[in-house]
């Protein structure tokens, strides 16, 4: 007579236990949400994310919170929500590509693959080079000349060791022939001053020296996206520059493995729908940022893809966990 009772109280109590779940993941959220954007306030990234977290809020029912935590070329902030975040999705993320790479640079545990529970994809950077307006260099060639010629004395500012950015100029130069110095910063206001201040020759970084260069104080060498920018017509790609590199960083959102399917569904949807609100339009063409829409399973597929890719990359230019 035990044997049967306790059986059927531990179905009663699964049961009951996994209604209590599926009413958790039908209610959600029930709180707002925290959104951690891995790069400086004030930057292109940040400028983005809250305009899509504004954008967003109204169709998930609750407010977004950003909270900015900088560090380790954007990974900082993603792994720190892997390591010690629930899997609710109350907290989630930006998962810049330098997240991709991470393995292949630092000896850690941290799966990009397992580790994250992916949302969807959101869009891409328009990176570029820029120089100061009285720079003695009138083209992204003349730079790459001067560095030729003169090893070691050309610096660039970057947003950190590791980025897309300070790894596309050193695969510049390895394929120049060509040696410069990378000055890491925190992002692109620190790295702007620098070059404005005359501390360093260029800055490799994303549209957040847009004000500048339409301003005048920066002149833009080069961009790195497949086609030119509406905004600056007049400047090269890097292709029509003689290199046949593209470079725009796709970037999306993901939460901590483990996340129910259904919290996925709902963040998704509600970020979707924000994505198309006219606010967050109109932002992203004034960063020069591009949608990179992908659903939750065609984003884990582009991550399993970039993964591999980001793998070689980093063995082609010598980089060994440390």
């Amino acid at each position: 007579m035990t044997w049967p009772f306790m059986r059927n109280a531990a179905v009663g109590a699964l049961a009951l236990l996994f209604s209590f779940g599926l009413a958790d993941a039908q209610e959600f959220p029930t709180r707002p949400v925290t959104l951690i954007v891995p790069f400086a306030a004030g930057g292109t990234t940040d400028i983005g994310l809250r305009a899509l977290a504004a954008a967003t809020e109204k169709h998930l029912g609750q407010s977004i919170v950003i909270e900015n935590r900088t560090g380790a070329g954007g990974v900082l902030g993603p792994l720190q929500m892997a390591t010690n975040s629930a899997p609710d999705g109350y907290t989630i993320a930006q998962i810049p590509i330098t997240v991709f790479r991470y393995p292949f640079t630092r000896k850690t545990t941290f799966d990009p693959i397992n580790d994250l529970s992916y949302i969807l994809s959101l869009s891409g950077y328009t990176f570029g080079v820029v120089v100061k307006k009285d720079a003695p260099w009138a083209t992204f060639q003349d730079l790459i000349a001067d560095a030729k010629a003169n090893p070691g004395k050309i610096s660039y500012g970057t947003p950190g060791a590791g980025t897309t950015l300070h790894l596309t100029m050193e695969q510049l130069a390895k394929e120049r022939g060509i040696k410069w110095t990378h000055v890491p910063f925190r992002g692109t206001s620190e790295s702007t001053n620098a070059l404005l201040g005359g501390h360093i020759s260029a800055v490799a970084d994303a549209s957040g020296w847009a004000q500048l260069v339409n301003g005048g104080q920066l002149r833009l060498l080069v961009i790195w996206t497949d086609k030119r920018s509406k905004s600056w017509a007049d400047v090269p790609t890097l292709k029509e520059a003689g290199i046949a590199i593209v470079s725009n960083s796709p970037f999306g959102l993901a939460g901590p493995k483990g996340m129910d399917p259904k919290v996925v569904k709902v963040l998704h949807d509600a970020f979707k729908k924000g994505m198309d609100e006219p606010a967050y339009v109109e932002t992203i063409a004034k960063i020069d940022q591009e949608p990179f829409y992908l659903n939750t399973e065609d984003y884990r597929a582009f991550v399993l893809r970039t993964v591999a890719e980001q793998k070689q990359l980093m063995e082609e230019l010598g980089f060994k966990p440390e």
